[in-house]
């Protein structure tokens, strides 16, 4: 669509799929998004992708920045990259959970520029999001070793992981598609109602499927269920904080496993894309289960599903596992 027109590559993209069908095959990471008749967009990372290819349909042509498998926080935006930027319709990204793709799509010419963290509310997190438990604090204080759950914290982004945050964004997403492509405003307008259903759906499913559990309280690699947790009434213990890669103190590990006892935690839950060492060594100390939560950042082949709503509905079969759920 955009006017600066090249020849494609023979490995040119693919027709995004339909509305529902979900996967990213058609979204590719390795061409550029522009010079195509298609509404060209680049999209950050896999949630963003897949509100593109969801709400644009047949219409949009969907390149991701970040390829799957790659840990999102770590991208560094490529000269090749910043080239796909200016030369497609709109960038899609999330402020503040990739500094690179912040930087690059800020400095580019490109004319819609969407930031998903502009269209919901984000809060501040740390490594302890959700309802306060008793039990392990007290006996951290007790020991002189008390854990400040804020020193991690800062504004959250992982707001796909809420699904009415994600609705709420999907909704903005529509909107903007609607003013950059007019002529194809009606189909994103019926794509984006249908979306904002089935995560409404998605809703329902958790807020009945994690109603009655045993326990509250789940334990994560790093903190990027807080939105959830806040949404469905439960406590996310983060060993790490809102960065994936920060490393955990002694004084925090205690204090994990304080909690675990008191609150009858039963699993340590990592993630596919970040490394599992620190979840393990903390469930063999304290006699836990592991088990993945995904963050859906991206679909790999160990993902739990094809698309983001098959990999929400294995989280939370595994949080109802976790928590005892009735």
């Amino acid at each position: 669509m955009n006017a600066r027109r090249r020849r494609i590559s023979g490995i040119a993209v693919t027709t995004v799929t339909a509305l529902g069908l979900g996967t990213l095959s058609a979204c590719s990471t390795d061409i550029a998004a522009g010079n195509t008749d298609a509404f060209d967009v680049v999209a950050s990372f896999y949630p963003m992708a897949f509100l593109a290819e969801q709400i644009g349909g047949d219409h949009v042509n969907v390149t991701s920045l970040t390829a799957p498998g790659q840990e999102p926080h770590d991208l560094e935006v490529s000269t090749k990259q910043r080239a796909q930027l200016e030369e497609s319709d709109a960038a899609l990204y999330l402020k503040g959970l990739q500094p690179a793709v912040d930087e690059a799509i800020t400095q580019s010419g490109i004319e819609t520029k969407i930031d998903a963290a502009s269209l919901t509310s984000l809060e501040e997190h740390g490594d302890e999001v959700g309802g306060h438990t008793d039990g392990h604090d007290h006996a951290a204080e007790e020991d002189g070793h008390g854990h400040d759950h804020g020193e991690e914290g800062g504004k959250d982004p992982h707001v796909w992981l809420d699904p009415v945050k994600y609705a709420e964004v999907a909704k903005g997403v529509g909107k903007a598609f609607e003013k950059a492509d007019p002529d194809h405003a009606a189909d994103y307008k019926k794509n984006t109602e249908a979306l904002v259903k089935r995560l409404g759906d998605l809703n329902t499913a958790f807020e009945t499927g994690l109603k009655d559990t045993r326990t509250k309280v789940f334990v994560t690699t790093h903190a990027a269920f807080g939105y959830l947790a806040e949404r469905y009434g439960l406590t996310e213990e983060a060993i790490s904080g809102l960065d994936p890669e920060s490393e955990p103190s002694a004084a925090r590990i205690k204090d994990l496993q304080r909690t675990a006892a008191a609150d009858g935690v039963s699993t340590v839950f990592y993630e596919t894309l970040v490394s599992d060492e620190t979840a393990k060594t903390l469930a063999k100390d304290a006699n836990l289960r592991t088990d993945v939560l995904d963050p859906v950042e991206g679909i790999t082949d160990a993902s739990r599903g094809d698309d983001y709503f098959q990999v929400m509905e294995a989280n939370l079969k595994a949080l109802q596992t976790a928590l005892g759920a009735e």
